[in-house]
């Protein structure tokens, strides 16, 4: 079974790419019509094209917030479903980099002109395990923490979730803020019980049709989170480290499990950071 998280726009009638469509796309869509109560019944019926050209969609619930701490100054990041942006294959890495970063995107296609042809979707996590396979050795320049090297979010900046709010709330939340994951924490003990993902489609696995999927937005955290795959090869599976972990130790374990990101906890298992792989690649940019 293949993870496809985003795919390429093709316009037949322009024959080129016109933009990008991702799975938390989809999901966005689901929340407008919860939000709305809009009849979902007509979803089965709107194209791709319909619904990206429906301007109160892509005003709202499509509308793309930068991660506070990569924020510009501009009010969104570029918008993928009316722009395409790539690179092509003989691009620099250094190019696909800034590409990502500027532009505040999670996926970057990378593009054979003299056929069109998109060959792969470079992420950050990609260029990471990149890095990591050229850079790991380098142990004296990795020996500081994390922490002191300013690499992630921390303190009153990081923002959670709790078991007891719905899947809507926590999407809510997640697009306000520009999250692609949160870590979900107990109320009352503070210590993390789990992390949730923007892209997780599990309260999509027991719907039989749009209705339901909608219906399933008013779920909680617990239930979905008892649902979940508990194989911890998937890169949003729940990984920890402290503040105190070396740069060192973060490209060894990454070099291990592939991870999106790092929790950050004490030694009461408290959430007090979070570490991405766009924090990690933006240290060396």
């Amino acid at each position: 079974m293949i993870d496809m998280q985003a795919a390429p726009l093709w316009d037949t009638k322009k024959c080129q790419f016109v933009g990008i469509l991702t799975v938390t796309d989809f999901i966005d869509v689901l929340r407008y019509y919860r939000e709305t109560g809009a009849d979902v019944i007509t979803l089965a019926s709107r194209s791709i094209g319909d619904i990206l050209a429906d301007e109160e969609i892509l005003s709202t619930v499509l509308r793309k917030n930068p991660p506070r701490r990569f924020a510009t100054g501009e009010p969104v990041g570029a918008d993928q479903h009316a722009l395409f942006l790539s690179v092509d294959a003989d691009a620099t890495l250094d190019r696909a980099c800034h590409l990502l970063h500027d532009k505040t995107l999670d996926f970057l296609p990378v593009l054979l002109p003299s056929d069109m042809r998109v060959l792969a979707t470079i992420t950050y996590t990609c260029i990471l395990e990149h890095l990591v396979s050229n850079f790991r050795e380098q142990r004296r320049l990795f020996d500081d923490t994390i922490y002191d090297l300013g690499i992630g979010t921390y303190g009153e900046d990081v923002v959670v979730a709790h078991p007891q709010q719905t899947l809507h709330e926590v999407l809510h939340t997640m697009h306000l803020h520009g999250l692609s994951a949160i870590p979900v924490v107990d109320e009352s003990t503070k210590k993390i019980r789990g992390v949730y993902s923007r892209s997780d489609i599990t309260f999509l696995t027991k719907a039989s049709d749009a209705e339901d999927a909608v219906r399933n937005l008013s779920l909680t955290l617990e239930a979905l989170m008892a649902q979940q795959r508990t194989d911890v090869t998937t890169p949003d599976a729940l990984h920890t480290c402290s503040m105190r972990h070396t740069l060192q130790y973060v490209f060894e374990y990454f070099a291990q499990w592939k991870f999106n990101r790092l929790i950050c906890v004490d030694e009461e298992e408290r959430v007090v950071g979070v570490v991405s792989a766009r924090d990690l690649v933006a240290y060396f940019m």
